[in-house]
């Protein structure tokens, strides 16, 4: 079962005690897994610009102890009073990974009024404004990931090395152990090559398909019909890009090449010569395809499986990008107007704005209505505005939204002048005024308008641009 613990309202349980939500800015899950953490706490996900992140918690770690108190079967029947106890501000966690098995890390809770609403969240609940930026959205790779059944503990395994004459290997080969390792270092793995507890292989391929045998509705080898070809995460270019794989469920038959791709990793430290863990792809494509992108791609996505595999086959991901205007301000869900309390350190509070202050302008857009009132002209801009929208950017996003679209290129004079009519209410815009659709200046600093009391004043700042991607398997 996986928990999130302290992370958005709008998409993650929250903990609120006396008025307040707390985080620490992890998910987890308790482990089934024999090979990595069985029925202990294992970090699955953690959350940017958290308290988790800046103590250095990483996805895979495993917490063995809370305090001085050792997970065992008894806690974990009842563990959040422990990962939560009332009244500390600062948890002391111990764990377990491939660089140590008892390292110690204190992460101390971060608070905020519960009446709050942060602009990250904002950012979310405004996604369409900018999707092309803030989108959450599923994708499939067609991944056959087995481990062994012996019970081995990974985690006794601390280096790896390639199999073979690493020097002689031609350079497509050396480029992909590059790819290789980069991933294992960063998993906390050292390289090795005199005495390597794992030993790293790989094999690829890509060939003609002798069967191939094109039905009325394919096309000949390198002639694109996007329908029939699939869309996933692009790590080299940081965005969800059309690739030239056939949809699962094509047959052989239909595709004019094969490509094939494996990773093993062979225990050379405990019962040498055994496979401890292995995951391979076979893509089907019409058109030529690069090796060498395949695996600068795919490399990082499959060993998202290690050493905490979730899946056999077929792994779904799930990819989250955010990027938006962070001025540090937190706005009252009951009275969106008014300033909750703002972030220490933030550009607004070096600017002067203070908690309780009443909005009246951002950038020149009206902060007068209610959290109900711009909700409803949201959905109402949306769809409105859908012929502005580019549809062969069409996807439904991981909510099930199904038009998820975003703007026409062409249309960006269109766009700019819908979101510059009053009616529509996108005061909120501001989150995403770097894009061309929305500001087209250069200039981007933030203009606030508000009152204190009986005074009026004037704040313009430069925002920072906070970004994140994240991808977890589901």
């Amino acid at each position: 079962m996986k928990h999130t613990f302290f992370l958005l309202i709008f998409c993650c349980s929250i903990n609120v005690v006396l008025s307040q939500t707390c985080r620490y800015g992890f998910s987890y899950e308790i482990s089934n897994n024999p090979h990595w953490g069985k029925d202990k706490i294992v970090i699955t996900s953690v959350y940017p610009k958290s308290p988790a992140e800046r103590a250095g918690i990483k996805p895979f770690d495993i917490i063995e102890a809370i305090g001085n108190v050792y997970i065992t079967d008894s806690i974990l029947d009842d563990i959040e009073p422990f990962l939560n106890p009332k009244g500390i501000e600062i948890a002391e966690l111990t764990i377990k990974n491939f660089n140590s098995d008892n390292k110690k890390v204190k992460i101390k809770k971060e608070c905020y009024s519960a009446y709050g609403i942060s602009e990250e969240q904002l950012a979310s609940a405004f996604a369409m404004y900018a999707v092309e930026d803030n989108q959450e959205r599923f994708f499939t790779c067609p991944y056959i990931t087995i481990n062994t059944q012996d019970p081995v503990d990974y985690s006794v395994f601390k280096s790896f090395a390639f199999f073979g004459d690493v020097d002689n290997q031609p350079d497509l080969a050396k480029k992909i152990m590059g790819y290789i390792k980069k991933e294992l270092i960063a998993k906390g793995l050292k390289y090795n090559e005199n005495d390597p507890d794992l030993i790293l292989q790989f094999s690829y391929s890509f060939n003609k398909n002798p069967h191939y045998r094109p039905s009325p509705s394919r096309v000949a080898p390198n002639k694109n019909i996007n329908k029939n070809y699939a869309y996933r995460y692009d790590i080299t270019k940081d965005k969800i890009s059309e690739f030239p794989f056939l949809t699962p469920g094509t047959i052989e038959a239909e595709a004019a090449y094969t490509l094939k791709f494996g990773l093993k990793l062979e225990d050379k430290k405990i019962k040498e010569g055994r496979i401890i863990w292995e995951c391979e792809s076979t893509e089907l494509l019409n058109e030529t395809y690069s090796v060498l992108e395949f695996a600068a791609v795919n490399i990082p996505l499959m060993f998202l499986q290690f050493p905490y595999t979730k899946y056999g086959h077929n792994v779904q991901f799930r990819l989250s990008r955010k990027k938006f205007n962070y001025t540090g301000i937190r706005y009252n869900i009951e009275n969106i107007s008014e300033v909750e309390s703002v972030d220490a350190y933030s550009p607004a509070a070096k600017s002067g704005v203070h908690p309780h202050d009443i909005i009246d302008e951002i950038n020149d857009k009206e902060l007068n209505k209610t959290s109900q009132q711009l909700s409803a002209r949201y959905r109402d801009f949306i769809k409105k505005t859908m012929k502005l929208r580019d549809p062969r950017t069409q996807f439904r996003d991981a909510n099930g939204f199904p038009d998820c679209m975003n703007w026409d290129v062409l249309k960006y004079s269109k766009v700019m002048k819908e979101f510059d009519k009053k009616k529509n209410l996108t005061v909120f815009s501001y989150l995403f005024s770097y894009k061309p659709f929305i500001s087209p200046s250069k200039n981007a600093n933030c203009a606030i308008r508000l009152h204190r009391g009986k005074e009026k004043l004037e704040f313009i700042f430069a925002p920072e641009i906070r970004i994140s991607n994240t991808i977890t398997i589901e």
